[in-house]
């Protein structure tokens, strides 16, 4: 280590090497990630053995530190880009965005307001615009902000919805939900300081979406009992089946009562990039506001999530402050300071890798990307359709399909198809040959498929199902 450390500082040379290892190493992950295990499996013990010691005191050389990220704590986390990587929501990324991480975090640019970087300002800005032109929100009076993922965009959303609708007093505030809404948006209410006695969850029907009628019934009783319903939170395409709650009903609703329409569409709003994808999310150009997550469907790297909104001065009267200290940084109001937008004042410059990716791949690659997953999903309904051994529960709805094993003319209890099933799903992770895990439809267990990854083939589809036949019949 040379004498200037204590200043934090490589000499020139050695940040060149270093970078190019560091480049080396990504380059080289996305060219054989194919070829590797999607599954990392390792038990807390392990991790410690590996990873637990007292805070260095003295340098270590940085070739030594980064052999050992590279060889041990890379390897031990799951490639969520991988083909087989079909559990939760994969995280299919690309490089070209990584690299635009790589930058923004290397100029360590302050992307919270337009005095600390125009252009910073400027390129979320125009991505922003571009997203409102997208989903179809008035261009001119529209805004949003990028989050660090959906989950601060629910949050940002139901902050911006509480401040419009209720203003300080939202003891009497009643909110509405499905039962297949993503728990993002109950942590939010629950960090909002509401009451669980103030969320409705509206059953849904046998498509799992959300029930109107039972929904109306819910709103009509609240309103009877001199509550204050607000906020409706509809799903655009649900975590566990892709469904997508009926948006134009719903926003009838919404308009007759004068309530907040929130649409959470951090799994399937990027769908709309698609034929079939804006034929199923008709009437997302309604919504007051709308969460998507350009982390999932639209190929970017975390953290990135999104918030929009059809009026931008909605999110400045929900969380403009001026303190002191920023008073001289204040422009004119062209110039927008996005911490006045949302939660965070320090904020990463989030807007460079969709902004790049955008520019160097263009729009139709994305849509053909989306196009290609969906498209993907209905042949592989129609695969385990015309299989002996599958039973589709939920058909393939934005690219997600779950099923099971249930051999035709077997006499199992329906308690020995759930125990056959979660067995394939705790062997095939534990091969780590395939990311496949289950979930809960109609008090059944069953396995999930999410296949937004367009490096994913039907012919990797078609090995994890074979794999996971044999694992079943190991169960029997």
């Amino acid at each position: 280590m040379n004498k200037n450390s204590h200043k934090l500082q490589l000499s020139r040379d050695d940040m060149k090497q270093y970078g190019y290892q560091v480049i080396d190493a990504i380059v080289e992950h996305f060219d054989t990630e194919h070829e590797k295990k999607p599954v990392a499996y390792a038990s807390r013990k392990e991790m410690d053995s590996l990873f637990n010691m007292e805070i260095p005191k003295e340098a270590t050389y940085y070739q030594d530190v980064l052999d050992f990220v590279v060889t041990k704590v890379l390897p031990n986390s799951n490639i969520v880009s991988h083909p087989k990587s079909y559990s939760f929501v994969p995280g299919p990324s690309n490089y070209v965005s990584v690299m635009a991480d790589t930058l923004a975090t290397g100029f360590n640019i302050f992307s919270g307001g337009w005095a600390a970087s125009p252009a910073a300002a400027e390129l979320e800005i125009v991505s922003m615009n571009w997203l409102l032109k997208l989903f179809k929100f008035p261009t001119k009076k529209g805004g949003g902000i990028f989050t660090s993922g959906g989950s601060m965009a629910n949050l940002t959303a139901l902050v911006t919805a509480r401040r419009q609708c209720c203003g300080d007093d939202f003891s009497k505030a009643s909110i509405y939900m499905s039962d297949q809404a993503h728990s993002s948006n109950i942590k939010a209410i629950r960090v909002l300081g509401f009451k669980k006695e103030q969320v409705r969850i509206i059953p849904t029907d046998i498509e799992f979406k959300m029930s109107i009628n039972k929904l109306k019934n819910a709103i009509a009783k609240d309103r009877l009992e001199g509550l204050q319903p607000f906020c409706i939170i509809a799903s655009a395409g649900t975590t566990n089946t892709g469904s997508v709650d009926p948006l134009n009903e719903i926003a009838k609703i919404c308009k007759a009562e004068k309530l907040w329409f929130h649409i959470d569409g951090a799994y399937g709003a990027a769908a709309f990039l698609s034929k079939k994808g804006s034929q199923l999310l008709k009437g997302i150009e309604k919504a007051d506001s709308l969460t998507i997550d350009p982390h999932k469907w639209m190929y970017q790297p975390y953290e990135m999530g999104c918030l929009l909104v059809r009026n931008h001065k909605w999110l400045s009267q929900a969380f403009s402050e001026k303190p002191e200290y920023l008073r001289d940084i204040e422009g004119n109001t062209s110039e927008i300071n996005f911490y006045d937008h949302g939660i965070q004042l320090t904020r990463r410059f989030r807007a460079l890798k969709f902004y790049m990716s955008m520019k160097t791949f263009g729009l139709n690659a994305f849509k053909k990307a989306v196009t290609y997953s969906i498209d993907l999903a209905e042949e592989i309904e129609d695969y385990l359709r015309k299989s002996a051994n599958w039973e589709v529960i939920s058909p393939a709805t934005l690219a997600v399909v779950n099923f099971r094993y249930n051999p035709i003319g077997n006499s199992y209890s329906e308690r020995k198809i759930d125990a056959i099933n979660q067995e394939i799903s705790k062997k095939i992770v534990a091969s780590r040959e395939a990311l496949l895990v289950t979930t809960i439809l109609q008090n059944q267990v069953v396995l999930r498929m999410c296949l937004i990854n367009p490096r994913t083939t039907i012919q990797d589809v078609k090995e994890t199902l074979n794999i996971c036949i044999h694992f079943a019949e190991e169960s029997v």
